[in-house]
């Protein structure tokens, strides 16, 4: 028996996969003529075995093997569907393949998966707003050493991010509720230690601050960006003696929770309670009524962090890390409307 980790060979990659130590070195070195059936078996038996194939591997490569890998908390979230299809494409273009995976959100899951895409010399990485970086994990993905684009993410200031303007989006979505006579208005967001809930949070009170107002503390509820957490939180909030005149559902994936307990309440749409979403959807627009969403372009998102990807695989460390903010917009619908009662 082959004890794990370094004192393994090629050749019992080989004899675990049932095939020769040629087509190991093919797949270890990203080959296209590779059949997908083999290139399975191969990386199944790497992953089965612990091989690290960094050490040995590395030195027979004369190139890369032309892959990238995406993290995602949940790839079955619709709104991320554009990101995905506009980065696909951008690195489709120039023969690359972009491999998706699932965090669950999880620190440990993203560990795992990063490992992974590591072993199987990934090219570089784009990874979702999902988990904090500090500390161990920090240093973790410091050492992976491959390039990695952050999405949504603002923590470190050695890789490069794409990042969505939640703060100004949240101010003209809370701004256009103030002017409408609205002053009880609910936000749901995620942790504030991540970037999106943190600045949707700094957007909010900024624009209760520019008009000499103060929110009521009690209307915001940070932690998760889950749809059981929006219903939780919104089917509490429409059951106190004061409830919110208004709800702004702060991620992508939360807006069903938020309908799903107003519902429950036998409420009215705008009558009784304005609704705004987080990110184009299909349920926002097709909702009765439509929801109103504060929006931005994930499609730019998924382009950007594609070429950013490749300009830093393509010259390495030539540069400083870089940041871009892709603007937010609000669009108003249907869904907001002036308050029952000022409050």
């Amino acid at each position: 028996m082959t004890s794990r980790g370094s004192k393994l060979t090629i050749h019992d990659v080989a004899t675990a996969a049932g095939v020769s130590t040629g087509t190991v070195s093919r797949v270890l070195n990203g080959n296209v003529t590779v059949r997908p059936e083999i290139r399975r078996k191969v990386q199944k038996a790497i992953d089965d075995l612990g091989y690290s194939p960094n050490a040995v591997a590395r030195s027979m490569r004369m190139g890369s093997t032309h892959t990238i890998g995406c993290i995602l908390r949940e790839i079955n979230i619709p709104q991320l569907a554009g990101f995905v299809k506009a980065a696909h494409d951008v690195l489709d273009e120039v023969g690359f393949s972009l491999v998706i995976s699932n965090s669950e959100g999880r620190t440990e899951r993203e560990r795992e998966l990063l490992s992974r895409l590591s072993r199987r010399q990934a090219d570089g990485v784009m990874m979702g707003p999902y988990t904090p970086i500090s500390g161990d994990f920090e240093a973790f993905l410091r050492d992976l050493d491959i390039p990695i684009v952050l999405i949504d993410r603002d923590q470190t200031t050695w890789a490069d991010a794409v990042l969505a303007d939640h703060a100004e989006g949240m101010r003209l979505a809370v701004g256009h509720l103030l002017d409408l006579g609205h002053r009880r208005i609910a936000l749901i967001t995620g942790e504030r230690g991540l970037y999106p809930a943190r600045e949707r949070v700094r957007g909010y009170q900024e624009a209760y601050a520019a008009r000499g107002l103060e929110p009521d503390p009690s209307l915001l509820h940070v932690g998760s960006f889950l749809p059981g957490a929006g219903f939780r939180y919104t089917s509490a909030m429409l059951g106190q003696r004061n409830p919110p005149t208004a709800i702004i559902s702060g991620g992508l994936d939360m807006l069903s929770g938020v309908l799903r307990a107003i519902r429950g309440r036998n409420l009215r749409i705008p009558e009784d309670v304005s609704v705004i979403a987080s990110g184009h959807s299909e349920l926002a627009e097709l909702f009765t009524p439509p929801i109103a969403v504060i929006g931005w372009d994930q499609a730019e998102v998924g382009r950007i962090a594609a070429g950013m990807l490749l300009d830093r695989i393509r010259n390495g460390n030539s540069h400083e890390a870089r940041s871009v903010l892709v603007p937010n917009e609000f669009i108003s619908r249907a869904s907001v409307g002036p308050p029952k009662r000022n409050t």
